[in-house]
């Protein structure tokens, strides 16, 4: 199984290092040197770690046979892949990769199907799960435990307790639009808001 652990940034001054925008929990583990890594694009790659340090709050690395600025910046926007075991688990129990999420059935805490997981997008702030509704609809669902309660990977699903609107079905919401309408309503006169 492969997964994605980083992607090159800029060039970091003028001895080959570059910058790396870490997606990975084990960033010591991953991206430690001697590590080999495939590349997407493939082209680029492999790439073996030479060394990596932390300087200004950013992780830089240096690649063996890289050892120039030029060299570096040819490798901009490279995704970084390690090879993992599938039955591999990280070392936190809440924590997962993105191939132990993907095609997860998300429910509610009262048992109501959502949809499936499709894509994991990784953003500084927090993580999502993109979740596939049985419509063909996307809801983005924060991967934060006061939304997603429960990570059951034998059952496979996710459970979360969604806040009022973040999964509001639009089919739904037009529904009752409909309704009012046809009760001579205005939906905003009514005090709700569109």
């Amino acid at each position: 199984m492969q997964l994605v652990v980083a992607r090159i940034g800029r060039a970091h001054g003028i001895k080959g290092e570059v910058t790396v925008e870490v997606r990975t929990d084990e960033p010591e583990l991953r991206l430690a040197p001697g590590a080999v890594l495939a590349t997407d694009p493939a082209s680029t790659g492999p790439l073996t770690i030479e060394t990596g340090r932390v300087h200004s709050g950013r992780l830089l690395l240096r690649f063996e046979g890289v050892r120039d600025r030029n060299a570096a910046e040819a490798l901009r926007n490279t995704l970084l892949i390690a090879e993992v075991d599938p039955d591999e688990r990280p070392e936190e129990p809440d924590e997962y990769y993105d191939h132990q999420l993907m095609d997860l059935d998300v429910v509610t805490v009262d048992g109501v199907a959502v949809g499936r997981i499709t894509e994991i997008s990784h953003l500084p702030s927090q993580d999502l799960f993109v979740v596939e509704r049985p419509d063909g609809t996307e809801v983005l669902v924060p991967f934060v435990e006061e939304i997603v309660t429960e990570v059951d990977l034998e059952a496979q699903r996710a459970v979360i307790d969604p806040p009022p609107g973040l999964i509001d079905d639009h089919a739904e919401i037009a529904s009752s639009r409909d309704e009012g309408a046809e009760r001579g309503e205005d939906a905003t006169a009514s005090g709700e808001e569109a």
